[in-house]
């Protein structure tokens, strides 16, 4: 008898003869095995490519300026600011069900990254990952994969952001604008498009300027997925600070 059909036979003894057993047969349990075995393995490989990630960017998924970001705590007074949190809050709920992402563009300091953020926490107590970016940083630390002895390399890296649950690209914008950035920017979101994972975007510009920036190519894939799209046309809440 193999090891497997002792095990079961064993378990079947114990039981409880309440208990359906879930496994009729030794093939069976090996096949949960190494079903079980192979979800453990991507978990762990997934979790290993967030912490690598993390740290090649310096910290977590999120700033520590916003890690206590929530949706309770957006300030919403205005008809425009309760609709940005409301389509904000549904879009987290909604995590998932498809692969659209999302464009917030208005004014520095009108709370995008707060709402940005609570998305983030949100997800991130139901067990996804989140990494927000600012280009120039990433731009920065692609750079910085060409030195020598660098520890990862532009593709590893490029593999990385592709594969975290939501990547949000802030400062979109502010890009330098040369080729290999315009080509970096490009595989990243066409390659996350391609695997229904969704891309941020935090953004000053409005949408005509941003499809400017990006290039008709980003912007045709930002598009997929029916993206939550928020203009945040109120004034700074940092200058109504007194």
């Amino acid at each position: 008898m193999s090891t497997a059909a002792q095990t079961l036979a064993r378990f079947n003894r114990m039981k409880p003869e309440h208990i359906k057993p879930k496994f009729t047969n030794a093939a069976e349990l090996m096949a949960w095995q190494r079903e079980q075995g192979a979800i453990d393995a991507k978990r762990i490989a997934d979790e290993n490519r967030v912490a690598r990630l993390h740290k090649i960017m310096g910290r977590s998924g999120i700033s520590p300026l916003h890690q206590e970001c929530t949706f309770e705590n957006y300030l919403a007074t205005t008809p425009e600011q309760q609709r940005a949190l409301s389509k904000s809050q549904q879009y987290a709920a909604e995590f998932g069900k498809s692969f659209g992402g999302f464009i917030f563009s208005g004014n520095p300091g009108t709370g995008k990254n707060h709402l940005a953020a609570a998305i983030g926490n949100q997800i991130i107590r139901n067990g996804k990952s989140i990494l927000i970016a600012t280009l120039p940083d990433l731009m920065m630390r692609v750079r910085e994969t060409y030195q020598k002895g660098a520890k990862t390399t532009e593709s590893q890296l490029i593999s990385d952001l592709c594969e975290v649950d939501l990547l949000v690209l802030d400062d979109v914008g502010v890009q330098r604008n040369n080729l290999n950035e315009e080509l970096i920017i490009f595989q990243v979101v066409d390659r996350r498009s391609s695997n229904k994972k969704p891309v941020g975007v935090l953004t000053n510009l409005n949408f005509d300027e941003l499809a400017k920036a990006l290039g008709d190519r980003v912007i045709d894939r930002l598009r997929m997925g029916s993206p939550t799209v928020i203009n945040f046309t109120w004034e700074s809440f940092r200058r109504q600070v007194k």
